[in-house]
């Protein structure tokens, strides 16, 4: 059932004892809105504990700076940023069955929780708890102007996406005012990278493949590729889009091995492919130009199965 702003804030002003679950992969804006969330439950007199099905990552470390670690049996369960119960990783078999509210600005949200509170106008979750904030009265501080601030600023590629809205720019401009250090928010987050990134990333355009007169580029992440490397996983944050940046690309495509098994695809278009009908169409969904799904099946396979459908929306182009 979805719900509006102010039936959302009665949730909140009424729950206790709360798990906040974010996404596997975790990206900028899911734990952003994640402990922002849960700075706010803790301004309500409330418990809560962000769960993180992947455990975070340095490079996010410093979102969640002033969190308090509390193990309770949760009453309540609250999805950030979570379209797909599919995108819990390795919780949802505990919770996917028990999200009572979801809150997330992604239009292909499959309305798996009792409630939830969808704003697909929206650049980032954290614009839609930043309004979800104002009508519960929150006082926004430099811990909730961080984390909004970083799920704003990740999620719009810092204000160059095309999701990027008038409202995303006013918000993020009242968020600098909360004396938060945006400059090195944005350094950590676009600027900033290790030696063992920069070789990856030569590594990969180095080995990746193209398809239909170059328009879409493919890389394949396997357990073998990153063992070969000596790759951690938070290494791989934001690779999907590299293909995007070379001239005539119209669609990246990255698979990404589980250790359980299957691939993790993520998508990215240059604008006049809609990736999200894409993955949508294997179970998945997201953003036209940013997008996900899982296939459970092997490397060629889940190859085949992306690249059919991919040739098939680069044809309708001409």
């Amino acid at each position: 059932m979805q719900i509006d702003y102010k039936q959302a804030a009665e949730i909140i002003r009424s729950c206790d004892d709360v798990h906040i679950l974010t996404h596997q992969s975790p990206d900028g804006d899911t734990l952003g809105s994640g402990y922002a969330l849960y700075f706010a439950l803790k301004q309500l007199g409330k418990r809560a504990a962000v769960i993180c099905p992947d455990g975070e990552t340095k490079r996010y470390a410093f979102i969640s700076e002033g969190y308090t670690e509390e193990n309770f049996e949760p009453k309540t369960v609250i999805a950030v940023d979570v379209a797909d119960p599919s995108l819990l990783g390795s919780v949802r078999e505990i919770y996917e069955n028990r999200v009572n509210l979801c809150i997330d600005h992604h239009v292909s949200n499959v309305m798996y929780a009792e409630k939830t509170l969808l704003n697909g106008r929206a650049a980032a979750a954290c614009e839609v708890m930043y309004m979800l904030f104002k009508e519960l009265g929150i006082k926004t501080d430099s811990n909730i102007a961080r984390c909004l601030y970083t799920g704003i600023a990740t999620d719009t590629g810092c204000f160059k996406y095309g999701n990027t809205t008038a409202d995303a720019h006013r918000i993020a401009a009242e968020l600098i005012g909360y004396d938060i250090d945006f400059a090195r928010i944005n350094r950590e987050m676009f600027d900033i990278k290790s030696r063992q990134r920069i070789r990856l990333e030569q590594h990969i355009l180095n080995n990746m493949e193209v398809f239909f007169s170059e328009r879409c580029g493919v890389l394949c992440i396997t357990d073998e590729f990153r063992s070969e490397l000596g790759v951690a996983d938070e290494e791989l944050d934001g690779i999907a889009g590299l293909p995007l940046q070379i001239q005539g690309m119209e669609v990246a495509v990255t698979l990404k091995e589980k250790s359980t098994g299957g691939f993790k695809i993520s998508m990215r278009s240059a604008g006049r492919v809609n990736v999200s009908a894409i993955c949508t169409k294997l179970g998945g969904g997201g953003h036209v130009n940013a997008a996900g799904c899982f296939i459970n099946e092997s490397l060629e396979e889940a190859k085949k199965k992306i690249l059919d459908l991919t040739g098939k929306a680069l044809g309708e182009l001409n």
